[in-house]
């Protein structure tokens, strides 16, 4: 690493160049602060029903209660299986109080992602969305889950919303497939029981002890669990604060929406954790892919911040309801998870007058390792390291770049994983001895210090002997006004060992495929110009948003 860390010349007044990471020794320390603090303000709102802070404490240390009332003892791991919703945080604060492990869990993975992900950890315990229920019926006897407890979206509505919402849930849309799981209690039934016990607060409970099992996303192979600590995550939060603080206007109440989902690492430590640190009401969006919802939100609250990813912000840009919303309170808007393109955030700012702050980061990571910040923003980079951060270039040998020259990056913080849960190899090849983690990310660090990522490692495209990168030839296709998506692949080649294919969704039928490579030769060098395109009516995405490569390639 070069002494000189050029990009703190670049953070501006306000911003330290250090965070203390151990300002709070535990969330759970935090969270009682925070809790304290704005015992009365609103912390999550969902179809328009908010929870306060004092709520949160309270219903979150009767579902910690419960758990213990079950059995279940500090350090036993406990999955949380669940979309945007109130009892979300209820369960993970619940479940942190009463010393266990959260292990964050997609719902919308298969019976045998389930199976791989809840015996990889050791789950002992379960809180599933009754949709999926249906799914864990099928793997439960082969895993060592013993707890299990289901959720209604409708469950923290009131009356008789609830009831109109469970019904039309179950009976009008079909929603929750049969199950027949044993000896389930439902989640209102578990807060009841709650109230009679009282919680256990006699454990051990250390900055570096492991708190959350966070699986990373598997989109690169079979998913692992980093392990993250107190330490780690109390990190990640002070680091994104102190980013997001100098947007925010003095005595403004922050309403931030949150159509990520909260068992995904970036909207988990942001909305989550760092939203709370502020004060703020998170407004959770139960399915972004339903854009309705997501505007109806800025119809009913005046949000000043929100966090999305590139398929999102597209979306809205083509949905004339949002044209028509009301964002003009939007402070920060911030970006991450998967590339955001040049032409996205340009329309976006057109259209709102805001910028949307593209960061960098990673499961192993808590997640945020760099950031746009504040009046610096420089579109094509994903900022600059946040504070107490290192990030350095490397080449495949290990040795340290200078500034300008690409290669993999690697990052060095407080933030940075204890390591893959009962992975000793893979950590090693992972983090190195004197703590750097390798991200599998190429990336060029500027002279400013603002980091550009180039591409994953794994989806590099070599064609002739050249580096392709697919985050390259999308931007250019996305700059054609009748695409809508985009995703580049490479595909075997006798003459060039690979060669470029895209797979494009069009927003506009005229389109063609000559019309689209004539395109793609005004602006990309011979070797990079797409050889095939495949018109698809949509692409494969995780839940979040990211385009899933590896399968159009499958």
């Amino acid at each position: 690493m070069t002494a000189h860390k050029p990009w703190l010349d670049n953070y501006p007044s306000g911003i330290p160049a250090n965070i203390d990471p151990d300002k709070y020794s535990t969330i759970l320390e935090y969270l009682d602060e925070v809790c304290k603090k704005n015992a009365n303000k609103p912390a999550f709102s969902f179809m328009g029903k908010e929870m306060t802070y004092k709520q949160l404490d309270n219903l979150s240390t009767q579902f910690g209660a419960y758990l213990q009332s079950r059995g279940l003892k500090p350090g036993d791991k406990f999955a949380i299986m669940m979309p945007n919703l109130p009892q979300y945080p209820i369960a993970l604060f619940g479940a942190l109080k009463a010393g266990l492990v959260v292990v964050n869990t997609n719902p919308l993975y298969t019976p045998r992602e389930m199976e791989h992900q809840f015996n990889d950890s050791e789950a002992r315990g379960i809180l599933i969305l009754e949709n999926f229920a249906a799914n864990l019926e099928k793997i439960l006897d082969k895993t060592k889950i013993d707890v299990v407890l289901t959720a209604s979206i409708g469950d923290m509505l009131g009356f008789p919303k609830k009831h109109v919402v469970n019904f039309v849930i179950r009976k009008v849309k079909r929603m929750v497939p049969r199950y027949h799981l044993k000896n389930t209690v439902n989640f209102a039934e578990a807060m009841t029981q709650g109230k009679k016990f009282k919680i256990n607060s006699d454990f051990e409970n250390n900055p570096h002890d492991v708190i959350v099992l966070q699986y990373t996303g598997g989109t690169t192979g079979v998913s692992k669990g980093a392990m993250l600590t107190n330490r780690n995550l109390v990190a990640n939060m002070m680091q994104i604060k102190t980013f997001i603080t100098p947007y925010l206007k003095e005595g403004i109440d922050q309403v931030i929406l949150a159509p990520l989902p909260m068992y995904h690492i970036f909207a988990f430590t942001i909305n989550c954790l760092a939203a709370m640190d502020m004060g703020a009401l998170s407004v959770l969006v139960l399915n972004p892919k339903q854009l309705d919802t997501v505007v109806k939100e800025f119809d009913r609250y005046k949000i000043t911040g929100m966090t999305g990813v590139n398929t999102l912000y597209n979306a809205l840009l083509n949905n004339e309801k949002f044209k028509n919303a009301d964002w003009t309170h939007l402070q920060f808007v911030a970006a991450g998870g998967t590339a955001l393109q040049k032409s996205v955030a340009l329309e976006w700012e057109k259209l709102t007058n805001t910028i949307i702050s593209e960061g960098y980061g990673m499961t192993e990571a808590s997640p945020v390792v760099s950031s746009n910040p504040y009046g610096a923003s420089r579109l094509g980079t994903v900022g600059i390291p946040v504070p107490s951060t290192e990030v350095r270039i490397i080449t495949e040998e290990g040795e340290v770049l200078p500034l300008g020259a690409i290669g993999e990056i690697q990052v060095r913080g407080p933030q940075v994983m204890k390591g893959y849960y009962k992975k000793p190899e893979e950590t090693a090849k992972t983090i190195t001895a004197d703590g750097w983690l390798n991200t599998g990310d190429i990336g060029m660090l500027d002279s400013d210090g603002y980091l550009s990522i180039v591409d994953r490692k794994k989806d590099m495209i070599l064609v002739s002997g050249f580096n392709v990168y697919p985050n390259e030839i999308e931007d250019v296709v996305a700059m054609h006004p009748k695409v809508l998506e985009s995703a580049a692949v490479g595909i075997p080649s006798e003459k060039s060992g690979e060669c470029v294919k895209v797979f494009v969704v069009k927003n506009d039928k005229s389109l063609s495929e000559e019309e689209l490579i004539r395109h793609c030769r005004e602006n990309l060098t011979g070797y990079k110009v797409p050889k095939e395109v495949e018109f698809r009516e949509e692409l494969p995405k995780t839940n979040v948003g990211k385009i899933l490569r590896r399968a159009l390639k499958e």
